[in-house]
C-alpha cells in the first residue's frame, strides 16, 4: 500500500467524523471499530511474524531498527521477543529480584 493509499483511508475516515447527524456519525463509527477488532487480530499477527523474520535474517538489525523500518514502536518490537501480547494491563507483572 502506497502512502497515497494510506491517506485515502485517513480521508475517508475523516469523513465520518464530518458526519452531521450524531446518530448516523455513532452508527458508522460503530460498523467501522467493529470490523477493526477483526483486523487487528490479523494484522497484528503478521507484524509479529514479520518482525521474528527481520530479526531471524540476522541482518544485524537492532530491535529500534526493526521498529523504524515498521513504522511501530520500539516497545512494540521489544513485546514481541518478551512475549506480551494486547494491552499493558494484560502483561505479567515483572518479577521481584
Amino acid at each position: 500500500m502506497s502512502d497515497e493509499e494510506v491517506q485515502r483511508v485517513q480521508e475517508a475516515l475523516d469523513e465520518i467524523d464530518r458526519i452531521a447527524d450524531p446518530e448516523a456519525r455513532v452508527r458508522a463509527r460503530s460498523q467501522i471499530m467493529a470490523a477493526q477488532v477483526k483486523r487487528n487480530k490479523v494484522w497484528s499477527a503478521e507484524r509479529r511474524e514479520l518482525i521474528i523474520q527481520l530479526w531471524d535474517e540476522g541482518n544485524g538489525l537492532s530491535y529500534r531498527q526493526i521498529a523504524d523500518r515498521l513504522g511501530c514502536k520500539l516497545s512494540t518490537v521489544q513485546d514481541v521477543f518478551r512475549g506480551y501480547s494486547g494491552s499493558g494491563s494484560h502483561r505479567p507483572p515483572a518479577k521481584e529480584k
